[in-house]
């Protein structure tokens, strides 16, 4: 997924604020016309100079240490105003306005996983949790954010690449990570409890029938929210009420239905049963199986077999 048309501090623009010439990015296309991205920047020396202004922008900059930096090794100004940075550990979180001017200087090797939120997608999720949208959020640098750490860990080795589960894992990603924002740096205890209704009859068929014909999971739950005639995170919260799982899930569990179907009633060789089951190869179908199923398609396929 690449984001290097859409507007915002992600991807190629964002490497060029750091005088980076490389980036690992995941992009998906956010409510008004916004792009949610994950972006990965490192360097083995630390930035040349200091890092160019980024432009002011409707969005909160989420950066995650995926390795250690020093203490006085990083600068940092927001507002024409300089900062403390302490020592950072590893997978902490800095929270950053993107129309507070940031710069910033570090001068020894990093890796970095940036969030680039649009608020627009975060005010959606306020309104659908009957909360206005938020005016501002907390700064904050080297938070021990157990969260956004143990997500940064699971979406680590799909940033960049081509074995991205499915753009629905992408959405539900981005509809958790937005929600925890809120919760933790939007000035909320806690998210106002809202109990959805399930989808209609007939939303239930139309979702259906879109997912299912994206097996591989290559629809936005935003096409399927659209035909439902809702926002996307309303009917994240509507789809789990009616199938008791996210649609993420509900289509994992229908891609091992089909890929049971093929092993039992067929011979087809495990790569061909993978593929005719939305899996992009043999190692993500064997996985997926074993963590749903508890075997491998393997053995699973030999014990019906014999039975």
């Amino acid at each position: 997924m690449n984001g290097a048309e859409a507007k915002g501090a992600f991807g190629e623009r964002l490497a060029s604020y750091y005088h980076q010439s490389d980036s690992e990015t995941a992009t998906l296309a956010w409510s008004q016309q916004s792009t949610f991205a994950i972006t990965r920047l490192h360097s083995d020396v630390g930035l040349p100079g200091t890092s160019n202004p980024i432009p002011e922008e409707s969005a909160i900059h989420v950066s995650v240490a995926i390795k250690p930096v020093p203490l006085h090794s990083y600068e940092l100004c927001i507002d024409d105003r300089e900062i403390a940075v302490p020592y950072i550990p590893a997978y902490r979180t800095s929270i950053i306005d993107l129309q507070s001017k940031p710069v910033c200087f570090v001068d020894c090797g990093f890796d970095y996983v940036h969030y680039h939120v649009p608020r627009e997608g975060l005010d959606e999720i306020a309104r659908d949790h009957n909360i206005q949208p938020i005016g501002s959020y907390k700064f904050a640098i080297c938070e021990d954010d157990l969260v956004i750490a143990q997500m940064t860990k699971n979406v680590l080795p799909f940033i960049g690449s081509q074995d991205w589960p499915s753009s629905l894992a992408l959405d539900q990603f981005s509809l958790i990570f937005g929600a925890h924002l809120l919760q933790k740096y939007g000035g909320l205890s806690r998210l106002p409890e809202v109990s959805p209704r399930g989808l209609a009859s007939w939303q239930k068929r139309r979702a259906t029938e879109l997912l299912l014909e994206h097996l591989d999971g290559n629809i936005h739950l935003a096409r399927v929210a659209q035909e439902c005639q809702m926002s996307v995170s309303h009917f994240a919260r509507s789809f789990k009420v009616s199938f008791g799982v996210s649609a993420h899930r509900w289509l994992i569990e229908r891609r091992i239905d089909r890929s049971k179907e093929l092993l039992i009633q067929t011979r087809t060789p495990l790569i061909d049963v993978a593929l005719q089951s939305g899996f992009s190869d043999q190692a993500a179908f064997t996985r997926t199986f074993h963590q749903v199923v508890g075997d491998s398609p393997g053995r699973w396929r030999r014990e019906q077999v014999g039975r």
